[in-house]
């Protein structure tokens, strides 16, 4: 369907997908576990047995972007392969295995005069997503918030236009088939950006807005929205190898954080490098050897094992999300100065360290404050399904509500819930 001209036309048309959201909320919250589980299995039926529908789909959109010069990081975030398709199908199995978050007990106490008191997990309601490029994260959001209760309002972008278009066709029909509302699950793309601007402005329609892209995306929409947003930074994801760190073990981690799929927020693009650590060498030549491209400070760039090439790092490359086989590396004098860099230029998202020293790994814990810190492991690990959350929204770098991955619990507010035999306060 072609974008919408009239700004009228478009807030209107909008505004009806949110009533229908809303109405579908008020359904899905009734549903029960079992019920809810049906309709995520049938989805992932139906991802399989319509896999060439949708590869199909996402050649057009991977050809089109290649046509307009769409970056090769970007183009992977795009790309779904038969092997992606299985993991969606998988993920969604997995979350139908999981608890069900709605009517958990988070507290509850019985007062002395006989009052019974309980908080419980409830479902948001009607959530939007605005993101860029990614059609996996259609099927991961809608997955999360249909098993948390939720309707959601989609917004996946002109990039993966064709590929959502197909599977927001199949999650809907699978809804139906399992005696679940169609509408839980509804896109605004048809409506271009004029129809993301009326979602983020959609206040009383929709009860909460995750953007999750890159920094402009979640700028506009923490500039413009009036809706409840929960914000998802950006990655500048560093590691800190210190003086101790094992050289086999540095290798490993760093090489994992950054080739394994450089397109992806929890990559490491920032790696500092104690002036004491033996490591360093082994390091840099393995990421040469893998074709990384480093920007290095000026101590680096005297400490370069022979044969090497690198570029000199600008300030700009302290503050860089990548996404792409490009790291900036320093060196600092000691764990204070890595702090204090981290400090200066972390978005919150990750930090590791790699270190043998007791000492220096909980001083890192306790001084670098993001969403995750990991402590000799790779930050690739700083994803919902490899938490043992299911899947996820995405990672909020923000400090109300929810922090890092969001899976189940994070789409899902409380209710308090006040039982009696007549009391009245005096």
């Amino acid at each position: 369907m072609t974008e919408l001209a009239v700004d009228q036309d478009v807030t209107e048309a909008v505004h009806a997908v949110a009533d229908l959201a809303r109405a579908a909320s008020r359904r899905m919250a009734h549903a029960n576990r079992a019920w809810k589980d049906q309709g995520l299995l049938a989805i992932a039926a139906a991802l399989r047995e319509r896999q060439d529908a949708v590869l199909a789909a996402n050649a057009r959109d991977v050809a089109r972007g290649r046509e307009s010069g769409t970056t090769e990081a970007m183009l992977d975030r795009l790309t779904l392969t038969p092997d992606r398709v299985a993991a969606l199908s998988e993920a969604l199995k997995n979350l139908a295995s999981l608890p069900d978050p709605v009517g958990n007990v988070v507290r509850g106490q019985t007062l002395p005069n006989g009052l019974r008191m309980r908080q419980v997990n409830v479902p948001l309601g009607v959530v939007a997503a605005i993101y860029e490029a990614r059609p996996n994260v259609t099927v991961d959001i809608a997955g999360l918030a249909l098993k948390s209760g939720n309707a959601v309002i989609l917004r996946g972008g002109s990039a993966a236009a064709d590929t959502n278009e197909a599977l927001v066709g199949i999650l809907r029909d699978a809804l139906e088939a399992a005696g679940l509302p169609a509408n839980a699950v509804q896109s605004v793309d048809r409506y271009g950006r004029a129809g993301a601007n009326v979602l983020m402005r959609a206040r009383g329609r929709v009860d909460v807005l995750i953007p999750r892209g890159g920094r402009d995306l979640i700028q506009s929409v923490l500039n413009n929205a009036s809706v409840p947003v929960i914000e998802t930074g950006e990655g500048n994801v560093h590691i800190f190898i210190d003086e101790s760190a094992p050289a086999e073990m540095a290798v490993n981690i760093v090489l994992n954080a950054k080739t394994q799929r450089p397109s992806v927020c929890n990559t490491v693009e920032t790696l500092l490098v104690h002036r004491d650590a033996t490591a360093l060498p082994d390091v840099l030549s393995a990421l040469s050897a893998a074709g990384v491209r480093l920007h290095v400070d000026e101590r680096i760039m005297a400490e370069l094992p022979a044969g090497l090439s690198a570029v000199p790092a600008c300030e700009a490359d302290w503050g860089r999300e990548y996404m792409d086989l490009d790291l900036a590396v320093a060196m600092v004098d000691s764990l204070d100065a890595a702090v204090r860099h981290i400090r200066c230029w972390s978005t919150g998202h990750t930090e590791a360290i790699v270190t043998n020293d007791l000492s220096n790994a909980e001083r890192f814990i306790a001084e670098v404050d993001s969403a995750a810190v990991i402590v000799n492991a790779s930050t690739r690990f700083t994803d919902g399904a490899q938490m043992g959350l299911g899947a996820e929204v995405g990672i909020s770098t923000q400090k109300l509500h929810a922090r890092g991955p969001m899976g189940l619990s994070e789409l899902t507010t409380t209710k308090w819930i006040v039982r009696g035999e007549g009391q009245i306060r005096t």
